[in-house]
């Protein structure tokens, strides 16, 4: 079932961080979609920033940085002209790993999920292709105490109006849910990356929403065009 991605995420309250891969309607492009959320101060005091490979995490008031391991990375980088995109640093393992000849599955197989107890929040990592097929995977602890980790990789062709979904977490709570099931099937038209960007922005919730990256690249020469939306710089 083809599902909307507004509508998914106006109706929860805490994704946490999610990706969305997918291609146009029209065939013509592909679509990337990355967004961090926040519940404390410090998850909240981010922005993202282009980088020459991509985009990374920040801190927008370096005073009220008070842990930054968990936080601050480079969520998107590219490798040629395949793009890699993770809610950690294990963005740099996959590109590291795609460098050295290793398969996306192969780099991803070194991580586990994060070591931050109750939660254990899963990692979750996308890569798209030049021809716009993309994989997307997780990692995420097998019960409540983290002593195993479950990895799934899910590969898809790319197919015109057609795109996927997955986030850290199902939604709010204490201790936060991992994301359960397969990667969420939605619908994507032929909105140009600014319109897609706003249409996310506008669903996702106003109090915990930090920060948000889409990318669309056209398949047949690679031309992209790229929006950034940062909470703190709004305006």
């Amino acid at each position: 079932m083809m599902q909307d991605l507004t509508e998914l995420l106006s109706g929860n309250p805490y994704p946490g961080r999610g990706i969305a891969l997918g291609r146009s309607a029209d065939g013509k492009r592909a679509a990337v979609v990355y967004f961090i959320m926040g519940r404390s101060e410090n998850s909240r005091n981010r922005v993202f920033e282009e980088t020459e490979d991509g985009i990374r995490t920040k801190a927008f008031d370096e005073s009220k940085m008070t842990d930054p391991s968990l936080i601050i990375y480079h969520p998107v980088r590219m490798v040629g002209r395949e793009l890699v995109v993770t809610n950690g640093d294990q963005t740099d393992t996959v590109v590291e790993g795609l460098k050295r000849g290793q398969s996306f599955e192969e780099a991803l197989r070194t991580r586990q999920f994060e070591p931050d107890s109750p939660n254990w929040t899963p990692r979750i990592s996308g890569l798209l292709a030049p021809d716009g097929s993309y994989k997307l995977s997780i990692l995420k602890s097998a019960d409540p105490e983290g002593s195993g980790c479950e990895r799934q990789t899910f590969e898809y062709p790319g197919l015109p109006g057609v795109g996927h979904f997955i986030s850290t977490y199902e939604t709010d709570g204490d201790p936060l849910p991992s994301f359960r099931g397969e990667p969420r099937r939605i619908a994507l038209g032929n909105e140009t990356a600014g319109e897609l960007a706003r249409k996310v922005w506008t669903a996702l919730n106003a109090d915990n929403k930090v920060s948000l990256f889409v990318r669309t690249v056209e398949l047949s020469g690679g031309k992209t065009d790229t929006v950034i939306i940062n909470k703190h710089q709004e305006g």
